[in-house]
């Protein structure tokens, strides 16, 4: 795999845009502190006076989107669209509305993932079912409950008219949309791919991963990849890559700000089919390998591993041995997700994104252990999925 990252769009807490999550981990610790220090829109005090979550704190469609067109959107829809946007921008493919490069809404898809939807549009349409009526439904938000109607949305709000597919796999799915891209760029499909994904902070997941146990308190220790911590910090966004062939980006003079050169999946069943969940070393250590494999490089030339550790003590134990069995022990680790919460296939994409900064210069962060280099030239990006089921992709600077 050679594919040529050419622009990346961000909606996360630290901010909307590429700028801001390069800003934020020149200082992770303020970062971090901002992304979980905003008033609730979702899980109220109120009602929720425990919880600890990270949404995206001010975000206002209308001043990407305008201030039409737009109402009946749910959050993971409108996330996604100002995403791609900033992608396209980013990629120099359009400017506001207009396309001004070669490529045009014909030759550009999308491979998107998310890992629950929006469950808030699911949620609020069977209330009215369950607590009023079938008949107060609004028709004009029902399709908002289909799994893949946010990234059909980024289609037609775009004007992108090759394929569009989603990837709907929990928490690897952001990675695997590279394979999905890979295979219709190989394909002749199109010349162009959104890859990337998000979800967003919900009631009903909040409380099904507090049922589990699975939620750290906000007072509680939460410190991704340390044995001491408590559990979850739930967080949300979305990030699209603008990946298309090398010698597209080239031919159009457009900037390549990293190189897409690796990708390995693995899964891993539980010993005991009545278990659910399920952490495997043996499945990270070898989606690493594959993905190191297939980039063509021996495992000493990465420089650090973008983790997918979020606090849960036996998941991230279970990562950190399969990245020490496929790299060694002496490689950088950093834990992102401790500077905007569990994002599940959000996260993937923020990783993906954060490794594109981290290539262009900015300090990789928060760094669970090790030291880097002075100039970052290969990153790992791994997802951990909660069923034995892991992802990577290795990123590399052009």
């Amino acid at each position: 795999m050679r594919l040529a990252v050419t622009g990346v769009g961000v909606v996360s807490p630290l901010g909307v845009g590429a700028g801001r999550l390069r800003e934020a981990f020149e200082d992770p610790d303020a970062a971090r502190a901002r992304a979980f220090a905003g008033e609730p829109t979702v899980l109220e005090r109120a009602k929720f006076p425990e919880a600890h979550a990270a949404e995206v704190w001010g975000f206002d469609p209308n001043e990407a989107l305008g201030d039409k067109g737009h109402r009946n959107l749910d959050r993971l829809t409108k996330y996604l669209i100002v995403a791609a946007k900033d992608a396209l921008a980013d990629a120099g493919v359009k400017q506001g509305a207009a396309f001004v490069s070669p490529l045009g809404g014909e030759h550009i898809g999308v491979c998107s993932a998310t890992a629950y939807g929006s469950l808030d549009s699911i949620t609020e349409l069977n209330l009215v079912a369950e607590l009023e009526d079938p008949r107060y439904i609004n028709p004009a938000r029902f399709p908002n409950t289909v799994i893949n109607a946010a990234a059909g949305y980024v289609s037609i709000w775009e004007e992108l008219r090759a394929p569009n597919a989603t990837i709907v796999d929990g928490n690897c799915g952001a990675l695997d949309a590279v394979l999905s891209c890979e295979t219709h760029l190989a394909h002749r499909r199109a010349d162009a791919f959104l890859v990337g994904g998000g979800d967003v902070v919900t009631e009903p997941l909040y409380l099904a991963f507090r049922r589990l146990g699975a939620i750290a308190g906000g007072g509680a220790r939460w410190a991704p990849g340390s044995r001491e911590s408590k559990g979850l910090h739930l967080g949300e966004g979305a990030a699209y890559l603008m990946v298309e062939r090398v010698s597209g980006a080239q031919a159009r003079g457009a900037p390549i700000r990293a190189l897409l050169r690796g990708y390995g999946t693995a899964f891993d069943a539980p010993r005991e089919t009545s278990r659910l969940l399920h952490a495997s070393s043996a499945g990270v250590a070898r989606a690493i390998r594959g993905a190191v494999s297939d980039a063509g490089i021996e495992p000493s030339a990465i420089d650090v591993v973008c983790s997918s550790l979020g606090g849960l003590p036996p998941f991230d134990a279970a990562e950190l041995a399969g990245i020490d069995e496929a790299l060694g022990a002496g490689v950088a680790v950093a834990a992102p997700k401790a500077m905007w919460g569990e994002s599940f296939a959000g996260a993937g994409a923020l990783g993906m994104a954060s490794a594109v900064a981290w290539i262009g210069g900015a300090p990789p962060g928060p760094l669970v252990r090790g030291d880097v280099p002075s100039a970052t030239r290969h990153v790992v990006v791994v997802a951990m999925g909660y069923y034995g089921n892991v992802s990577a992709v290795v990123l590399a600077a052009p």
